[in-house]
């Protein structure tokens, strides 16, 4: 199953706000579709689509089972009627990261940077689904998607800040961190 991410003049997001962290960022625009299907989603009206990523959502890579298990425990599903905001953060790591063997990764993102450890703490009130897109020739590797309620906005940025100041952060090439807000009813 893929997962498509089209920035464009509509979509069920509202875009607040679309700033590059490191390197490249994308055109900004005010909404956001998120199309989950058997084939990567085209745009519907190429002139009302600025943007599409990609991604596929896969097994979890470089968890312990003990940490699988705790996070399928503490983890809440997307989709909750409260997590009227969210986030897109697409990433490109450097040639450097995929460099490193499997073992080394694994040492970086959660002996050193705490990632798994680290991000517990903050479920269930932050939904999250990695989709991964380095294999499809997309210009990301990882597409990260957080949902959450208003009143976690500030776990969320504590969260975030957490992440991007570990070594495993380091290693990014490219990021850009879409925020949005859900559409209301019958406004595109």
């Amino acid at each position: 199953m893929f997962t498509t991410f089209r920035g464009g003049n509509s979509g069920a997001w509202r875009i607040t706000s679309l700033e590059p962290v490191k390197g490249a960022g994308l055109l900004d625009v005010p909404g956001l579709s998120v199309i989950h299907s058997d084939a990567i989603a085209l745009p519907l009206i190429p002139s009302q689509t600025s943007w599409r990523l990609a991604g596929v959502a896969s097994h979890v890579r470089y968890a312990e089972r003990s940490e699988k298990t705790a996070l399928a425990a503490a983890q809440a599903g997307l989709g909750r009627p409260e997590a009227t905001r969210a986030a897109l953060i697409p990433i490109r790591k450097s040639a450097a990261w995929w460099d490193l063997t499997q073992e080394e990764r694994r040492a970086i993102f959660e002996d050193k940077s705490r990632h798994i450890a680290a991000s517990l703490k903050y479920l269930p009130a932050v939904a999250r689904q990695l989709y991964h897109c380095r294999d499809l020739g997309e210009p990301f590797d990882f597409l990260t998607w957080f949902e959450y309620a208003p009143e976690h906005a500030a776990a969320f940025e504590e969260l975030v800040g957490t992440l991007r100041d570990s070594e495993e952060w380091t290693y990014v090439e490219r990021e850009v961190d879409v925020r949005l807000a859900q559409q209301e009813l019958g406004i595109s």
